[in-house]
């Protein structure tokens, strides 16, 4: 998927330095020189906070401080910002160190959480409040009302499944296979309902490939 593909995901477009500041971990930063995404997801964060506060304060009238407080939590929290992330693909498009990317950085909820709030920051100040709006009520406020999607995430195999029960799908199953010599082994899954191919997923272990075959199958069904 290309930047453009993300970028009309996301709803909104950034100016190409900020999106590749946006994408910039500090692993990679680190390596090859530069600066990385920390201070625009500083920004971000602030920004997600307001807005998301802004609509829970809406939505819910009659709810008290607490409730309101723990909604908000929620939804702002890093399970729920990796799996809008992983909804959009955010990982593939991600500048890792080497050793961020080969112990699965791009499928890290804190990383890619943080990336996702670096997005925010950086279309507020590319095109201001509305533009970080766009971001957060296509991919955030639709959380509010849906509080188990979260669980995509932290826990995106057995979301899977109950996605599929819920559906009236085909069980689901995993093939995996491997390659490289035994002490860099990359394992790839390939997530099947039935024998329609959901998607594959690559790792070093054969869990964190499946897991990421379950990301990748969430994000094509959720489309």
């Amino acid at each position: 998927m290309s930047r453009d593909e993300l970028l009309a995901k996301l709803g909104t477009q950034i100016a190409p330095e900020l999106l590749e500041l946006a994408l910039t971990h500090s692993s990679y930063a680190y390596e090859n020189g530069g600066a990385n995404n920390e201070r625009l997801e500083f920004l971000g964060d602030s920004v997600l906070g307001y807005l998301v506060a802004a609509e829970v304060f809406r939505r819910f009238p009659d709810a008290a401080e607490g409730d309101l407080t723990r909604v908000k939590n929620s939804v702002v929290s890093a399970p729920a910002l990796a799996t809008a992330a992983n909804r959009i693909q955010l990982g593939s498009h991600l500048l890792l160190g080497k050793g961020e990317k080969s112990s699965g950085g791009a499928s890290k909820v804190n990383v890619l959480a943080d990336a996702f709030e670096a997005l925010i920051g950086a279309a507020f100040i590319d095109r201001g409040i509305d533009s970080a709006s766009a971001i957060v009520s296509g991919h955030i406020f639709p959380l509010i009302d849906s509080p188990e999607a979260i669980r995509e995430s932290s826990d995106p195999k057995t979301a899977l499944l109950e996605l599929a029960q819920r559906s009236g799908m085909e069980p689901i199953s995993y093939e995996i296979t491997a390659a490289g010599p035994e002490h860099e082994r990359v394992y790839t899954a390939t997530c099947f309902s039935g024998e329609r191919n959901l998607g594959s997923g690559s790792a070093g272990t054969k869990r964190a490939a499946e897991t990421e075959a379950a990301k990748l199958a969430l994000a094509e069904l959720s489309k």
